[in-house]
């Protein structure tokens, strides 16, 4: 392993220069722009205009004439005709100045598309649109990412939060790995057999193998290895072996439960939707307690013999679970499960260009990684160590439409989207279509919607990231292309992903297997000396999170954004200083960053900081 000069190790990794920034000078706030563009806000001025001189009509009508009374001479036709003109221009300059310096506020990519009449019938990507050439709206942050790169050239030569790189802490506390403690006898697994079907992607999967192993544990059932799905987001027909170790897995819960591969032949003929066997998650509510295994599945196991679990997403509660089944499920998520070595041999290799070829060789690593991990520099020489932020950008297309948020794209995007949720979500359509839901606008003040790329890129800088920093991007196809992507390439031109780090033929035996690219993600992921999620209802991010709580020895942070907080902030885009934004995010992320012990009822896979997962240390 090649040796790492310990005292760089907050250089950044020898990558090419970032190019010179260019900083637009940031716009003077304006009280009257929003956090959104809206869709119909260029149309508003004309009918404001026409309500305005209306106004104004009805203000010089005359009042009725009384009888008897004496006719006054008013001012001459010519003199009345010049004072309403008079009044008219003046309304007229009025709007005029307010339209001009709302458009300076706009920003300049959408003012270069409306000069362009080429550019009018195209999408974000630059390729054709059939349609009437709508605007293309998008969140209003010009003016806070001006500000952000003005921030970072200016910061680049000054050192950075000395809390940004750790994870707050007890000092009179410590906790330490414990799952793979065991003070019970192995279950012989005698009333039958429990077949899973996951659905999902790969990390509801791994929930639901862990749930559905305490579950064989609980009615002393014999689990048979699960199957995955086929889904239609994911599309991938990777199996268990393609991602986990079969043998690793049965070998190392042998002393909880019995695994085996199949059915025994005598039952693989059964019709188990015939003798009643396959349980849907209609039938099972979410996070069940053990007392509905006991009492509606057992009966059916001890009768047939099999039972089949079909989705079986988030079906065991949290609490109250028995003290040792809890611990069970901490043992399968954190020791049982490992990635086979195709996907270990190609994450280490990942890792440690993230790293320069600097391994820093810690148990969450050899967790992940095994031997692979101590594979040898290849050019031999000793390089300097480099740590690096991961990122999980959560916005795919699939995460826009299901979140029922507005992005900034105007009619093109809320027709696009619907169309999405229709195919995917049909549930969501209908629900839409019969029940008054929520507006995108009250989704965002309460947190319900994912961050865009120019919000998380924002809430890197407000933490104090230099510019310098490598930063890898987890994640599929982000929604919106590489113009969506522009706001943070822009600020951290380091930015990597799985895709621009592995060559065409390292990655060429991952393509469409989208779970076994999400592994790739969660090992750079985990293993970052920083990782930042954007959407804490991922379970990509929960997982990872989980494990770097798990392995980190609190020296891995997790930045955890309270999206409800954020919203407000981001509200006030258009008037905020970039100093008081900076302070008031740092202050919302420094209330989340600290680990807690876990909360009742809160996942043990994302919070493993407790007694039935990890051992408490007094000092």
């Amino acid at each position: 392993m090649a040796s790492c000069d310990a005292s760089s190790s907050s250089s950044p990794p020898p990558l090419a220069p970032p190019p010179p920034l260019l900083l637009p000078p940031p716009a003077s706030p304006t009280p009257s722009s929003s956090s959104f563009e809206s869709p119909s806000s260029s149309r508003l001025l004309p009918s404001r205009l026409g309500s305005l001189w209306g106004s104004l009509r009805r203000e010089r009508v005359p009042a009725p004439k009384r009888s008897g009374a004496k006719k006054k001479k008013g001012p001459p036709p010519r003199r009345r005709t010049r004072g309403v003109l008079a009044w008219a221009g003046v309304v007229a300059f009025f709007f005029l100045m307010n339209w001009w310096m709302f458009s300076r506020l706009q920003d300049p990519a959408l003012r270069h598309r409306r000069n362009d009449p080429g550019l009018l019938n195209k999408d974000q990507d630059g390729r054709s649109v059939k349609g009437k050439g709508r605007r293309a709206h998008r969140v209003m942050l010009t003016r806070l990412l001006a500000l952000a790169a003005h921030a970072l050239a200016e910061a680049e030569s000054q050192p950075e939060p000395q809390d940004l790189w750790q994870e707050p802490f007890d000092s009179a506390v410590s906790w330490t790995p414990c799952a793979d403690k065991r003070s019970w006898e192995p279950s012989e697994g005698l009333n039958g057999y429990i077949l899973v079907s996951a659905n999902g992607g790969i990390n509801q999967q791994r929930v639901a193998i862990c749930n559905a192993v305490a579950v064989s544990r609980l009615l002393n059932a014999t689990l048979v290895i699960p199957k995955f799905q086929y889904n239609s987001v994911w599309r991938d027909k990777s199996q268990f072996s393609d991602i986990y170790q079969e043998e690793h897995f049965i070998d190392y819960l042998k002393a909880d439960i019995r695994i085996v591969n199949a059915l025994p032949v005598e039952l693989q003929s059964l019709d188990l939707e015939a003798i009643g066997s396959i349980v849907t998650d209609v039938e099972v509510m979410k996070e069940s307690k053990p007392s509905f295994y006991v009492k509606k599945i057992l009966p059916v196991l001890l009768k047939n013999r099999v039972v089949h679990f079909v989705g079986f997403g988030n079906r065991l509660a949290f609490d109250p679970i028995p003290f040792e089944l809890q611990r069970l499920r901490c043992r399968c998520n954190f020791h049982a499960l490992r990635f086979v070595d195709k996907i270990r041999e190609t994450g280490a290799l990942l890792v440690k260009r993230m790293q320069n070829y600097c391994t820093h060789s810690n148990p969450l690593e050899h967790n992940l990684l095994g031997r692979f991990i101590e594979k040898v520099n290849p050019d031999g020489k000793n390089n300097v160590s480099s740590r690096y932020l991961a990122v999980h950008l959560r916005f795919e297309i699939d995460m826009a439409a299901y979140s029922m948020c507005y992005f900034g794209g105007g009619k093109d995007e809320e027709e696009e989207l619907e169309a999405y949720r229709s195919i995917h979500f049909p549930v969501l359509t209908l629900l839409r279509k019969t029940t008054k839901v929520p507006s995108a606008a009250f989704l965002r003040s309460e947190g319900k919607c994912p961050l865009t790329p120019e919000e998380a890129v924002l809430m890197l800088a407000a933490l104090g990231f230099k510019r310098s920093t490598s930063v890898y991007i987890a994640g599929a196809e982000i929604y919106g292309g590489k113009s969506r992507m522009a706001a943070i390439t822009r600020l951290y031109p380091n930015l990597i992903t799985k895709e621009s780090l592995l060559s065409s033929a390292e990655i060429e035996p991952f393509r469409n297997y989208s779970s076994q690219l999400a592994a790739l993600d969660f090992i750079v992921c985990a293993a970052a000396d920083a990782f930042a999620m954007t959407d804490s209802g991922s379970q990509l991010s929960s997982l990872v999170s989980g494990h770097r709580m798990y392995y980190g020895g609190r020296k891995l942070p997790t930045i955890r954004p309270n999206k409800r907080r954020l919203a407000s902030i981001f509200l006030k885009n258009s008037t905020i200083e970039w100093k008081e934004f900076e302070e008031r995010v740092r202050k919302t992320i420094k209330q989340t960053k600290q680990v807690h012990e876990r909360p009742v009822a809160r996942s043990i896979y994302r919070h493993p900081r407790c007694p039935e997962c990890m051992c408490k240390i007094e000092q």
